[in-house]
């Protein structure tokens, strides 16, 4: 585990734990704003296709926040364990430690800023649609 002291452990801990708490607040508001009956009310009010088209596209993009919010909260939930078991704080790729200033800014970072650089340009093009 990276050398931090008791006192940037439980920074972080309290960090981590307080983000949980925003996204799932977050979820819980995003999915009681988006129920059926407001897909309804959009749909009803249809006059033409285009208004069908940004019906479905607001739909979506409310799926789109909850899944991205989704995701994060298990990066946290996975942050949390590792802090648990003592491996917090290590990049998974080198090893060396990320750095407590790192970690305040990005509680989730798995990777020390040289690595995460690298990892970036060797991916980047990963998730980018091509024709």
């Amino acid at each position: 585990m990276a050398k931090l002291t008791e006192d940037q452990l439980a920074q972080l801990k309290t960090s981590l734990q307080q983000r949980y708490l925003d996204l799932r607040e977050e979820v819980r508001g995003e999915l009681e704003s988006s129920g059926e009956q407001r897909y309804i009310e959009l749909a009803g009010s249809v006059r033409d296709a285009g208004d069908g088209s940004v019906a479905d596209l607001l739909l979506d993009i409310n799926t789109a926040m909850v899944d991205r919010q989704v995701h994060e909260m298990r990066e946290v939930e996975t942050s949390l364990k590792r802090l648990a078991e003592l491996n917090f704080g290590d990049c998974i790729d080198c090893g060396s430690e990320i750095g407590f200033d790192r970690l305040m800014a990005y509680p989730t970072a798995l990777r020390c800023v040289r690595c995460q650089d690298v990892y970036e340009k060797t991916y980047s093009h990963e998730g980018t649609p091509t024709l």
